[in-house]
């Protein structure tokens, strides 16, 4: 019985470990495929040119990694301070210097910036990845729009899945929810360029 009640508790300290870089990683690949396919969304709703669609994407995956990695930098940087602070607090109230062993320990575990901001430019280029890949060999115009949309509908189910599955979510509300946050964006994108592009030209 206690050694299941072990089992148990392992099971849920993995889990809730695992938490930060799922995080990271699953919202990091899912803003870079949202963003840059509703971005080619866009410019192709007034430019049906293969090559400003693939240069439009490719500035919103190196720009939107930079982002993601600047900003996962300075939020763990933060995060980090206040850890250390009361670290240093906790040390202050111990009598004897008698929490030395525990103090090295939590040194080791504190978050590391550099880290987290490599994972999170990192998983946004993946994402970013499938809709340029998608788009990159269709050269006519409406077969490229249609495979694209195909692409990041099978990419948002598959991100969506991966990461309930690894967080012990359920698969089907995850993935749906994902899934429909993604239409929306390259919906709004596309409707609102095409009536801005329309009224401009």
């Amino acid at each position: 019985m206690a050694n299941h009640d072990e089992e148990n508790n392992e099971n849920i300290y993995d889990y809730s470990k695992r938490g930060q870089w799922l995080r990271a990683a699953v919202l990091g690949a899912n803003d870079g495929l949202i963003s840059t396919a509703s971005i080619m969304m866009g410019v192709g709703a007034v430019k049906q040119d293969v090559k400003a669609m693939i240069l439009t994407g490719f500035a919103g995956l190196v720009a939107g990694a930079c982002s993601m990695a600047i900003g996962e930098y300075v939020s763990v940087y933060s995060q980090l301070d206040i850890e250390i602070a009361q670290m240093k607090r906790k040390k202050n109230c111990l009598d004897g210097g008698g929490g030395a062993e525990e103090e090295e320990k939590a040194k080791e575990e504190l978050p590391n910036p550099v880290q987290a901001a490599a994972a999170s430019a990192f998983a946004f280029s993946v994402g970013a990845m499938v809709p340029l890949l998608g788009a990159f060999f269709v050269r006519d115009y409406k077969v490229r729009v249609g495979v694209l949309v195909v692409v990041v509908t099978l990419a948002l189910g598959f991100f969506g899945w991966l990461g309930a599955f690894l967080g012990k979510a359920p698969l089907l509300k995850a993935s749906f929810r994902v899934l429909v946050g993604g239409w929306v964006a390259m919906a709004i994108t596309f409707g609102l360029t095409k009536l801005i592009g329309s009224s401009l030209m």
